[in-house]
C-alpha cells in the first residue's frame, strides 16, 4: 500500500474530467494537479515544445511533489511526448489515447468511429494510428481550434461557440459516425453544445472514466494503491490566476478544488 499522490498535468482546466473521474473511482487516493494555464493552450505548439513543457512538469511532480504515478490528462501532451515521459521517469507514466480508443471502440454499433481534438492531437496520428489496429473501424478526424479557448474562458454555452462547433463538426457529421470520442479533456465541458451539433443518436465518449479504470488496474496490480479508508487530500497549482483557476475550476469539478496554488516555470 502506498499512501503517495496521484500526479496529473493538463494545460488548464480538461484535465479536470479525468481528476474528477479519478476522485470518484479511488476515493481513497491523494492528488497533486498542475493545470498549465500561462502556457495553454497546447494544441497550437510546436511537438518539440510540448514535449519540453510535459517533460518540465511530470519531472517536478515526480521530483518536487513525490507523486507514484503521472496522468498525462491532456490529449496533446499523451499524442507527442507519452514515450518519452515513460523513458525519463521511474514512475508509472499513463495517457489518456489508449483508454480513449478503447471506450470509443466499445461505444461504436457500427464502426464509424470519430474523433476530435486540437490541432497537434490531429496532426500527431496518435489517435489514427491507434484506430488502424482494430478491425472494421472507418475513422473521421477533425481539428477543432478555438474550443478550448472557449472552455478556458468558461464560456461553453455561448451562441458562439454553436456557430463555431457547426463549422468544424461538419467532417465527422458528414462520415455518418455513430461515436465520437472527445479527443481533448476539454471538450467534455462543451458536451451539450457537441451533442446539439452532432444530434442525440451520436454517442459521445470521453476518455476520462476509461482513463481512471486503468489507473485502478495499474495501481492494484503493482501494489501501489492506497489503503483502504485513507484520508486523501489533493493539492491543485496553475501557472497563472489561481483565482480564476480556483473559481472556475470549482464549477467544473466540485467543492474538493479548493486553495490554488501558482507554480512559476522557466521561460523554454
Amino acid at each position: 500500500m502506498d499512501k503517495r499522490p496521484i500526479g496529473m498535468f493538463d494545460s488548464g482546466f480538461g484535465g479536470l474530467t479525468v481528476a474528477r473521474a479519478v476522485m470518484d473511482l479511488l476515493p481513497a487516493e491523494s492528488l497533486v494537479y498542475v493545470g498549465d494555464t500561462a502556457r495553454y493552450p497546447y494544441g497550437d505548439r510546436p511537438a518539440e515544445q510540448v514535449g519540453e513543457f510535459a517533460s518540465q512538469i511530470a519531472h517536478w511532480l515526480v521530483e518536487e511533489a513525490g507523486v507514484k504515478m503521472v496522468v498525462v490528462a491532456c490529449n496533446t501532451a499523451s499524442a507527442i511526448a507519452l514515450d518519452r515521459l515513460r523513458g525519463e521517469l521511474d514512475v508509472e507514466v499513463i495517457g489518456v489515447i489508449e483508454p480513449g480508443v478503447r471506450a470509443g471502440v466499445a461505444a461504436s454499433r457500427t464502426g464509424r468511429i470519430g474523433v476530435i481534438g486540437t490541432v497537434g492531437t490531429v496532426a500527431s496520428g496518435a489517435y489514427q494510428n491507434r484506430f488502424a489496429a482494430e478491425e472494421g473501424v472507418q475513422l473521421a478526424c477533425a481539428a477543432c481550434p478555438g474550443f478550448v479557448e472557449f472552455v478556458e474562458r468558461g464560456e461553453t454555452d455561448t451562441d458562439q461557440v454553436l456557430v463555431l462547433a457547426e463549422r468544424l463538426l461538419g467532417p465527422v457529421r458528414g462520415a455518418e459516425v455513430d461515436t465520437l470520442v472527445l479527443a481533448c479533456t476539454h471538450y467534455p465541458f462543451l458536451a451539450r453544445t457537441i451533442a446539439e451539433v452532432m444530434g442525440r443518436e451520436v454517442v459521445l465518449v470521453s476518455p476520462a472514466e476509461e482513463t481512471a479504470f486503468e489507473v485502478r488496474r495499474i495501481l492494484s496490480d503493482s501494489g501501489l494503491a492506497a489503503p483502504a479508508g485513507n484520508e486523501p487530500w489533493h493539492r491543485w497549482l496553475c501557472s497563472k490566476d489561481p483565482g480564476h483557476f480556483a473559481a472556475l475550476g470549482r464549477m467544473m469539478l466540485g467543492p474538493e478544488l479548493a486553495s490554488v496554488e501558482r507554480v512559476d516555470w522557466e521561460d523554454l
